[in-house]
């Protein structure tokens, strides 16, 4: 039996997203929050152990406000069988070290509760800031052997055998449990809900852990005063106007042109 915690993050759908031209900000307004789709290829590689023995567990956390609870009971509908969140108004502003920091926090307290993990699943990052930390900064805090970039994995004994993907294709990599695996977008498209589990998933209670639950937390390493990322300023570059079309009847005719008006401009 296999006892899995997968770290789930609520994300704005950034195919809505658009920029205040004036600002150079995000315009957040109206802009739906998604499952980050990361977090939903760990799911499925932690349901695909559980199709393999229907006695593993799989637990859900996610860090944010009461409306993470969304992606929460989604995730029960596809796969989970637990969800906690992790709340407060103190965790409020964490970049991705004091988040890492909260969270291994969270898992080891949850852990009082639903027993060791095996493993910890994430997403390799969230696609509202694609800095891929959080995983591996979770594998540092709590002392595990991690693997990032995983594709597929299966339990063998004492271990996870996990399809790693590399520059030019995959590997196969070994790794003892419990440890940390971070995943990217497999070949396969992550399994539906079904209606039974929604209708479950809308009943369940989920577990809210503050700072006060998390007794053993320094308040110093979390939220704005534990985040040493400060994001001065966002803004979009400037579009160039200008450019050129080559015309040719053939690739190489074109790469051809192209050469010669590079060599004029003194350019190569």
């Amino acid at each position: 039996m296999m006892n899995i915690l997968v770290c789930v993050k609520q994300v704005p759908d950034t195919t809505e997203i658009r920029i205040d031209p004036e600002k150079n900000t995000l315009i957040r307004e109206g802009v739906p929050s998604i499952l980050n789709p990361f977090d939903g290829y760990a799911l499925e590689a932690a349901a695909r152990i559980k199709d393999k023995d229907p006695d593993t567990k799989i637990v859900v956390v996610s860090m944010g406000p009461s409306q993470a609870n969304a992606v929460l009971k989604e995730a029960l509908s596809i796969a989970a069988d637990k969800a906690y969140l992790v709340s407060d108004r103190l965790f409020g502003g964490s970049d991705t070290l004091a988040t890492s920091y909260i969270l291994a926090n969270a898992i080891k307290k949850i852990e009082e509760t639903e027993g060791k993990f095996n493993a910890v699943f994430c997403g390799k990052q969230a696609i509202d800031g694609d800095t891929a930390q959080v995983g591996p900064e979770i594998g540092e805090h709590l002392g595990l052997p991690q693997v990032t970039y995983g594709l597929e994995v299966e339990a063998v004994e004492g271990a996870l055998r996990v399809k790693k993907e590399v520059e030019d294709g995959a590997e196969i990599i070994e790794v003892k449990i419990p440890c940390v695996v971070t995943f990217t977008k497999p070949s396969f498209d992550p399994r539906y809900p079904t209606i039974k589990r929604k209708l479950a998933a809308n009943r369940a209670k989920i577990d809210v852990l503050t700072a006060a639950e998390l007794s053993e937390i320094d308040p110093e390493h979390c939220g704005l005063k534990g985040s040493p990322t400060r994001v001065k300023k966002t803004f979009v570059p400037p579009v160039k106007s200008g450019g050129m079309t080559i015309e040719a009847e053939t690739g190489e005719e074109a790469a051809a042109k192209l050469v010669s008006i590079l060599s004029e401009e003194h350019l190569i």
